[in-house]
C-alpha cells in the first residue's frame, strides 16, 4: 500500500476564500469598536441592577469621570467622594484602590444607593457602550451592575 498525503491545506477552493473574505469584510463596516474610550466625559448613574435612579440635583448624583492621563478615576456616589484607579484594555475595565469619604447621608435611600453604586464599581470587570452616551459596567458573568450616561458626548 502506498502513502498518499491528504489534499494540501493551503489549497482552499476559491469560492470558500471568497466567502470568508465577504464574512470579514463585513464585519469590518458594523460599527462595532472594541476599544471604545470611556475617559472624558462625566458620566452620571442611570440605573444601578436593572432599577431606575431618580435624577435629583446634578451636584450631587451619583458620577464617575475616568482621566486617561494618569489612569484615576473620580466621581461621587451622591453623598461621598469617590476615587481610585482603573485599567481598561478593550471592553476589560478593572477599578481598583476604591477610597471614598466617609459623610453621612440625609436621605437614607441615597445612602443605600451609594451603598449598591461603590458596590457594583468594585465588581465591575468590563463595560459595554450602548449608543456614543451610554456607558453599561458588567460584572464577571456578564451582567449589567450600572448604566451611566453623558451629555457631554
Amino acid at each position: 500500500m502506498r502513502f498518499r498525503p491528504a489534499a494540501r491545506l493551503g489549497a482552499i477552493p476559491f469560492s470558500v476564500a471568497a466567502l470568508l473574505a465577504i464574512g470579514l469584510l463585513a464585519g469590518c463596516g458594523s460599527g462595532i469598536s472594541l476599544d471604545e474610550a470611556i475617559e472624558g466625559p462625566v458620566w452620571r448613574l442611570e440605573q444601578l441592577g436593572g432599577e431606575p435612579v431618580a435624577p435629583s440635583d446634578p451636584q450631587r448624583d451619583a458620577q464617575l469621570r475616568f482621566d486617561r492621563g494618569n489612569g484615576r478615576l473620580s466621581g461621587s456616589g451622591g453623598c461621598n467622594r469617590v476615587s481610585g484607579t482603573f485599567e481598561r484594555s478593550g471592553s476589560s475595565l478593572k477599578m481598583s484602590q476604591l477610597a471614598s469619604t466617609r459623610m453621612a447621608c440625609a436621605d437614607p435611600a441615597r445612602s443605600v444607593s451609594e451603598t449598591q453604586f461603590f458596590a457594583a464599581l468594585q465588581a465591575t470587570t468590563s463595560y459595554r457602550m450602548q449608543g456614543p452616551s451610554r456607558l453599561s459596567l458588567l460584572d464577571a458573568s456578564g451582567r449589567t451592575v450600572a448604566t451611566l450616561s453623558s451629555a457631554s458626548r
